[in-house]
């Protein structure tokens, strides 16, 4: 097994794995990093995709037809769509979007870049993920790739999770602190 493939693990990671390799072997690896992102924002863009994939009383051939045609009326390769009916015969669509997100893992791995994920309370604008990507390059000293998430829950502030490290500068965590301490005063 490569060393990008030590990365990530579970079902996801054996079958972003097995992606990877099939891509790269093929020299097919930026079309199908393409259409693996595609396939990414499909599935968070739309929450009736989510419920098909995630359904298990759908029956999978009829997940592996629903999901056959997005991918189709989308233009994906080949590869990705073949990837995807053995994941769908196999039952494995509820991981689908892990698996994505494995294989980005890898493919960053593979470039000697690093992924951040980086969770605020609202949608950050290009000027504001241009300076969190220049931050973050100067700090890890390498490339970096950045993939954001939105939580209300945190309130305002951000999180930055890069590999098994985090940095937790949200408003929630800060009242939460505060709570924390505060009970030591009383």
């Amino acid at each position: 097994m490569s060393a990008e493939a030590s990365v990530v693990s579970g079902i996801a990671g054996r079958y972003a794995t097995a992606l990877f390799e099939l891509a790269r072997d093929n020299g097919v690896l930026d079309q199908v990093a393409s259409d693996a992102s595609d396939l990414g924002n499909m599935i968070e863009g739309s929450d009736d995709l989510g419920r098909l994939l995630r359904s298990p009383v759908i029956a999978a051939e009829d997940q592996g037809k629903g999901i056959a045609a997005v991918l189709e009326k989308a233009g994906a390769s080949e590869m990705i769509s073949n990837f995807v009916a053995v994941v769908a015969q196999n039952r494995r669509l509820f991981a689908l979007r892990d698996m994505v997100r494995a294989f980005h893992t890898l493919l960053a791995a593979h470039r000697g870049e690093v992924v951040a994920e980086v969770t605020s309370a609202k949608s950050l604008n290009d000027d504001q993920l241009a300076k969190i990507k220049a931050e973050l390059a100067a700090s890890m000293k390498t490339d970096v790739q950045v993939e954001t998430a939105v939580d209300e829950r945190i309130l305002g502030g951000i999180v930055v999770k890069v590999g098994s490290r985090m940095v937790d500068s949200s408003l929630r965590t800060k009242i939460q602190n505060l709570r924390f301490a505060m009970r030591g005063v009383e």
